[in-house]
């Protein structure tokens, strides 16, 4: 990159930068005129000077010129106005001067600020593509937090910079220019003043703003180092609560925060008094010109109109130079903050721009055998990873890498997948050295999978297909203000230097993964996700979401028809006591007392949460009908009973697994309460205890709970009270309350819900795992599979996937390989999370599946267990980072080497 930013702008804006520059230069004419009118209307109109004489007029706008060997020559004589004329049209000239003075800088300001902003976009972009383009052994070294701080914000100065780099001196300094050459020709001493005075602030100001840069660059590296350390707390947050290091961490940060601080503030101590000295400054020059520009007015040598001409004419002189000594700081500050930017970007090795070139079209198979020659890792420190290491994998070949934990096999598998570059040797396809093969062809025909799984903040489908991203193949259609928004964004892209795809557009390569378009890329999807069962976690996934039926057409009639289904089925089987479901004039035993008696979904604020207790219509209700004592003397036998059973157990009693309507720290609280309200009843207690009782009846289910406080006669009660809270419900109150309805799909609860549309029997200990094994047959047969199944891959991963288990991330990280076709395989002990029994099943399933349709991929699989080696074509024994032993499953076993020993064991 280029050392001087100086020189980078001007590089990249020479064009522009001319044309404001021009702009600018016609701008002092108008300018400058603006400074003489104030003196011709105190003298001319105001004064009288030319109006003599009664009715006496001066002639406005005569635009004459005195031109060598043309003599004079007039564009326009101009007007006869008298005095009271002269002063309108002369005033109405210096109104016009402040529009187009004012015209001028809203364009140029406006230019500037357009112009920055592109810069600053193309900077971004340049270090992002550094990024991109750096060696694997960088990434070791950096701290993401510290990188994403520098192109955020540590660049930021630089694109506001960018207008002003050669504008700025020239706006300001003609104005300043402009402002001194006019006092001079009002009067010599004055204008001797103004330069002295100008001369002093231009020569101290700047010196003691050096110490503000010290200052400055120390700030940004203490902030630097903090958005770093705060990312790896978060990074690191497990670790710090593992090891219960928290205070030692906010100790650390206090530090941090302490320098800062200081640093800080001897930046605000230095600045304000640079600026009170450089306003002290500016101010003394209008006193010394009002002392002996008053002097001179009373001698008689100034006249009073050019005094206030030359004091309206400083007025504008603090302005530009003030912003122009804060122009040559600013200079100064982004040039050590692009110093530093760029000393971080500039990294040895770099990926050559050419070789992640864009290919639209595939570059075809990687026919060639795939070769490490000579091959010699090392690590950061120089310990030997790998030494001298020749073997070669054939096309098609199918090949096991086993050895210890620091056996080296993984590292030829980083080698073969290009996150480790070699110390000596290399690596090569067909005798071309990969890492000098394009991108398009290594990065396609190469994939590379390992336990170290990296996702996308996003959807499970977009980080399942982001491998098949590798250019775009078809813009976005666009009509209206959006076409016309997008050819302003491509004009915008190549103004900056920016590249002008549109990642809206289609950039998925469906026949790499074994399709012609999305309608038909479930099939080859779903077909991975089965080989690395994440399938079923996909459907549970989908079948604990809410889904608006609006954003699915035609899932919420089928949703309701695989209701019916599953009753049939359920009678058809014998099992129609596993689910209980929901009848408007019935009470459900397995659903809890509250959700009988909402008989349905909140959706809005009345009655979500603790607000149902609150709600002025609800409790009327449960109060006119009296279910309000009574709910409270079964939520006061409730407490009484889960005091009992509970209070002498540790809080971390598997029993309190079954207590749903309290924890283990509301035991106490509910002691107390009781205590209180011991023979006292409803009538005694206040609101709040009224409700903190009522909530434990809400929650209570009599086949789960069992202290057989529901009758029939009660559940009767609800039932009817459940009837006049809806038949009265407030028409404002409606739409804040889903009911439930057997024929209708219920968008504010979960797809399982809506499927059971009831509760699953608590007399069956497995009837979750039944349910769930006859709702996935249904789906399947009823043609729902694949709109639930797309539902769950719209699932959010959270920051990198984390909202996925480790088991279900490394299954993810597989599938994201496998479902796209490849002619190299690297797998580098993809899924140690996972038992030996479901890794044998797994590696078995993956060897088929890139077997199929007559495809012949090689696979290089680093085996956690060795004994699944016996499933390739040949084994690769490593040993403290040597190939010691090559060959078939039984020729090794034979050789009673270091092969058998490992299978052995």
């Amino acid at each position: 990159m280029e050392k001087r930013l100086s020189r980078y702008i001007w590089t990249h804006t020479r064009g522009q930068q001319l044309w404001i520059l021009l702009v600018v230069a016609v701008s002092m004419v108008p300018y400058f005129l603006s400074f003489d009118l104030p003196k011709q209307i105190v003298n001319g109109p105001i004064q009288g000077q030319g109006f003599d004489q009664p009715g006496a007029t001066q002639t406005f706008m005569n635009l004459s010129f005195d031109l060598p060997w043309l003599g004079t020559v007039t564009l326009f004589g101009g007007i006869e106005l008298t005095r009271m004329q002269m002063l309108f049209a002369l005033s109405l000239v210096f109104l016009a001067l402040v529009i187009v003075n004012g015209l001028f800088k809203f364009y140029i300001n406006t230019y500037k600020g357009r112009l920055g902003e592109r810069l600053l976009r193309r900077i971004r972009f340049e270090l992002v593509d550094r990024i991109l383009r750096f060696p694997p052994s960088q990434f070791k070294r950096m701290k993401g937090a510290e990188v994403s701080s520098m192109v955020k914000d540590e660049v930021e100065p630089l694109g506001g910079f960018t207008g002003d780099a050669f504008v700025q001196p020239a706006l300001l300094g003609g104005q300043a220019l402009t402002a001194l050459f006019f006092i001079f020709m009002q009067n010599v001493w004055l204008g001797l003043i103004a330069a002295v005075m100008v001369g002093i602030q231009a020569v101290i100001i700047p010196r003691m703003r050096r110490r503000l840069l010290v200052l400055g660059r120390a700030r940004q590296l203490t902030a630097r180092e903090l958005a770093g350390r705060v990312s790896e707390i978060v990074d690191g947050i497990g670790t710090i609560h593992a090891y219960d290091t928290s205070n030692y961490e906010r100790a650390d940060i206090a530090s941090r925060l302490g320098r800062i601080f200081k640093i800080r503030y001897d930046l605000y101590q230095w600045k304000f008094l640079v600026k009170f000295i450089n306003n002290f400054l500016a101010q003394l020059t209008p006193f010394l010109f009002y002392c002996i520009g008053g002097y001179l007015a009373l001698q008689g040598r100034l006249d009073i109109g050019q005094l206030v001409a030359v004091i309206s004419a400083y007025k504008d002189l603090p302005g530009p130079l003030k912003d122009l000594i804060d122009w040559d700081q600013t200079r100064q500050d982004v040039q050590v903050k692009y110093v530093q930017v760029v000393e971080q970007f500039s990294v040895d090795r770099t990926v050559d721009p050419s070789i992640q070139a864009v290919a639209i079209d595939n570059a075809g198979s990687m026919k060639h055998p795939l070769a490490a020659v000579n091959l010699s890792l090392a690590d950061d420190s120089g310990a030997k990873l790998l030494e001298r290491v020749s073997v070669q994998i054939h096309p098609g070949e199918t090949v096991a890498i086993v050895g210890g934990a620091a056996g080296g096999g993984d590292m030829l598998a980083e080698a073969f997948g290009r996150l480790t570059w070699p110390e000596s040797g290399k690596v090569t396809a067909g005798g071309d050295d990969l890492l000098e093969l394009p991108e398009s062809i290594t990065g396609r025909g190469i994939s590379y999978v390992s336990a170290d799984a990296y996702f996308f903040y996003g959807s499970l489908r977009d980080n399942l297909l982001y491998g098949l991203k590798h250019a775009p193949l078809k813009d976005a259609s666009y009509e209206g203000s959006g076409a016309a928004h997008r050819k302003w964004e491509i004009n915008e892209a190549r103004m900056a230097g920016n590249p002008d795809y549109d990642v809206n557009g289609d950039w998925i390569d469906y026949q790499a993964a074994d399709a012609t378009d999305r309608e038909d890329l479930f099939t080859p999807v779903l077909s991975v996700l089965d080989t690395v069962q994440l399938s079923k976690d996909i459907l549970d996934l989908a079948l604990r979401s809410t889904v608006s039926p609006n954003d699915h057409p035609g899932l919420a009639e089928g949703i309701v028809e695989m209701r019916h289904a599953l009753r049939e089925e359920l009678e058809e089987a014998g099992l129609s006591s596993l689910v209980v479901s929901f009848e408007p004039g019935a009470y459900n035993t397995e659903a809890t007392v509250g959700e009988n008696l909402l008989f349905g979904t909140a959706t809005g604020p009345a009655f979500i949460g603790k607000a149902i207790g609150k709600n002025a219509y609800f409790r009327s209700v449960v109060g006119r009908t009296g279910l309000d004592r009574i709910m409270f003397d079964m939520g006061y036998s409730i407490a009484e009973n889960a005091v009992e059973l509970f209070a002498d157990l540790p809080p971390d009693h598997p029993f309190f697994q079954q207590l749903t309507f309290m924890t283990a720290d509301d035991i106490p609280e509910y002691q107390l309460l009781l205590q209180k309200l011991k023979g006292k009843g409803f009538d005694a207690a206040s609101e709040d205890e009224k409700g903190a009782i009522i909530r434990l009846s809400f929650r209570y289910i009599e086949p789960r709970h069992r202290f057989g406080l529901l009758t029939p006669e009660l559940m009767a009660k609800i039932v009817d009270v459940r009837r006049q809270f809806h038949d009265g419900l407030p028409e404002s109150m409606r739409g804040d309350i889903e009911r439930y309805d057997p024929e209708r799909y219920l968008a504010s609860a979960s797809l399982m819900d809506n499927i059971l549309f009831g509760r699953i029997s608590h007399k069956h200990s497995d009837g979750s795992k039944r349910i769930r094994s006859i709702v996935s047959s249904l789906l399947n047969s009823l043609g729902l599979l694949e709109n639930v199944i797309a539902i769950g891959l719209d699932f959010n991963l959270g920051a990198g996937g984390k909202r996925l288990t480790a088991v279900q991330r490394q299954k993810l990280n597989l599938a994201r390989a496998l479902v796209r076709r490849s002619d190299y395989y690297i797998f580098n002990r993809p899924l140690p999370g996972l038992d030996h029994r479901l890794q044998d099943e797994i590696v078995r399933d993956v060897l088929k599946l890139v077997r199929r349709d007559g495809r012949d991929p090689a696979v290089v699989w680093v085996l956690s267990n060795t004994a699944l080696s016996s499933l390739f074509d040949r084994v690769l024994v490593f040993d403290r980072g040597m190939l010691v032993e090559d060959g078939t499953h039984a020729a090794l076993v034979e050789n009673n080497g270091i092969f058998k020993e490992l299978v052995s064991s």
